[in-house]
């Protein structure tokens, strides 16, 4: 929805205004846990996009109690505000705290790989152990040059 300066004032206070009778002036207890996040006025005032977020689980029963409770939350929003329209309410699911907690879900399971010191140009760099193995390993066969010489001499 286009906004401005203006209308996002206005969505700011219908937020403030919306959350307030969320809480104190609706009794559904399928809207007893939900928290609103966002809300968006159309520049000429007549739609309000309210975005609310719930438990993942709840989702189904909180749009149903949003949309039964949609024409008390707009008469009591009327109420509350002054302007010269008041706004069809649209009610959304937020669910960008779900997909938050799944990408830190997603953080916590990093490949071992990830977790390896590379280069600049992407290449893994090698651990000091590791170096000083394949400098006594003369020949290539996985020895050191001091055991091959141990075994030679018997």
């Amino acid at each position: 929805m286009k906004q401005n300066s203006s209308s996002r004032r206005l969505a700011k206070q219908a937020r403030e205004i919306i959350s307030t009778i969320l809480l104190t002036e609706i009794s559904d207890p399928r809207l007893a846990m939900v928290t609103v996040t966002d809300c968006e006025v159309s520049i000429d005032r007549s739609l309000c996009k309210v975005y609310v977020a719930a438990q993942p689980d709840t989702y189904e029963e909180v749009a149903e109690g949003l949309e039964s409770a949609k024409g008390r939350i707009r008469t009591l929003l009327g109420h509350a505000i002054d302007w010269r329209v008041t706004p069809e309410l649209d009610f959304h699911i937020d669910t960008t705290t779900d997909q938050a907690m799944r990408i830190a879900e997603a953080l916590k399971n990093v490949p071992p790989t990830l977790g390896v010191e590379k280069d600049e140009f992407g290449y893994p760099i090698e651990d000091d152990e590791d170096v000083d193995a394949d400098e006594d390993d003369e020949d290539g066969d996985g020895r050191d040059a001091g055991t091959v010489a141990a075994q030679d001499e018997r």
